[in-house]
C-alpha cells in the first residue's frame, strides 16, 4: 500500500479574497493528485484549502487549536482539537510532508520557519519574502500559480502533479 503525500496548506485565518480563492484552488489540485491536505481547521485559507479538497473528493485534515471539534469549519473530513493554542502549528508542521503557504501572517511565518527548520519543503504563493540574511539558508521556494505551487510542493515530496 502506496501511503499519499500529506502536505499542509498554511496561511492566513483572516485572508483576503484572493488569498482564499488561491488556496482553494491549491486543496482541490492537492486532492485531485491524490495527497491529504492538512490545515489548521479553522476560516481563511485553512477553510478554503479544505473546501477545494473536499470539492475534488478528498481528504482535509484539520488541527485546530482549541478543544472543541465544533470549531473547525465544515470542510474538514478530520477534524482534531489539540487544545495547545498556536503551540498546535508545530503539529500541522510535523504530520505534513511539505508545505505550502498562501498569503502571510505571523501564524503563517511561524508555520514556515518550524517546516524549514525540519528540513520540509516550502512553497510559498504571495507570501512573504523570507529571505535568510546570510543567503546560505534555503527560504520558501515562490510559487506565481496555485498550479505551480502544487507542482513544486509534490515534486519535493515524491507525490505526482
Amino acid at each position: 500500500m502506496t501511503t499519499p503525500p500529506y502536505v499542509a496548506v498554511v496561511g492566513p485565518g483572516e485572508a483576503s479574497a484572493a488569498e482564499c480563492a488561491a488556496a482553494e484552488e491549491v486543496g482541490r489540485r492537492l486532492a485531485a493528485a491524490g495527497a491529504v491536505v492538512v490545515c489548521g481547521g479553522l476560516g481563511g485559507v485553512m477553510e478554503a484549502a479544505a473546501r477545494g479538497a473536499g470539492a475534488s473528493g478528498g481528504v482535509a485534515v484539520g488541527l485546530l487549536p482549541g478543544r472543541d471539534r465544533a470549531d473547525g469549519n465544515r470542510h474538514l473530513t478530520v477534524c482534531l482539537p489539540t487544545g495547545l493554542g498556536e503551540l498546535r502549528n508545530g503539529l500541522v508542521v510535523g504530520t505534513a510532508d511539505g508545505v505550502v503557504a498562501v498569503g502571510g501572517s505571523w501564524g503563517t511565518m511561524s508555520e514556515v520557519a518550524l517546516a524549514l527548520r525540519t528540513g520540509k519543503p516550502v512553497v510559498s504563493l504571495a507570501g512573504w519574502d523570507l529571505c535568510p540574511p546570510s543567503g546560505h539558508l534555503p527560504g520558501p521556494r515562490p510559487a506565481a500559480s496555485p498550479q505551480e505551487a502544487v507542482a513544486l510542493v509534490l515534486a519535493s515530496v515524491g507525490g505526482r502533479p
